[in-house]
């Protein structure tokens, strides 16, 4: 492991990705927290234990927050994927990190727009501008190992 710390761009990558777990730990906390205060539960044993059977239900919010985590699992999971071959590639460490942080940021947005609804097209903006690093290191990638396919 040590070397692959020593790899500069591997730990900025490593970095970001910690972070985007980290916001999708959050994500799933909120959603906790709104399940509670909203008192709609999945399952019929967390329902008797917070009032009774009647709070076995769904609610709009708790399934934003449901949607926001899983849109994160359907993207940031492949993140995780492209931006560790990436890094393993030898890219340049500054383009590398724009890489990383514009996913990051739009990813964070994202969620931020998801959780509190915000106006369109910000959270389907946030989406595309996170597809474009994927894009880019999935082609790069490509590029990297076209000679030995």
């Amino acid at each position: 492991m040590s070397a692959m710390i020593r790899n500069e761009v591997f730990s900025c990558f490593v970095f970001y990705g910690v972070l985007l777990v980290l916001k999708m730990y959050i994500i799933a906390i909120i959603t906790g927290q709104v399940r509670l205060r909203k008192k709609a539960f999945a399952n019929p044993e967390d329902s008797l234990r917070h009032g009774g059977l009647q709070f076995h239900r769904e609610d709009p919010d708790v399934e934003r927050c449901l949607r926001a985590h899983r849109n994160d699992m359907e993207n940031i999971y492949p993140f995780l994927f492209l931006g560790a071959v990436y890094a393993l590639t030898g890219p340049s460490l500054s383009v590398a990190r724009v890489h990383f942080l514009v996913f990051f940021l739009a990813r964070l947005l994202h969620s931020v727009a998801y959780l509190f609804a915000l106006r369109a097209p910000t959270r389907s903006l946030a989406y595309t501008i996170a597809q474009i690093p994927c894009v880019s290191m999935a082609v790069q990638i490509l590029i990297a190992v076209a000679v030995y396919a």
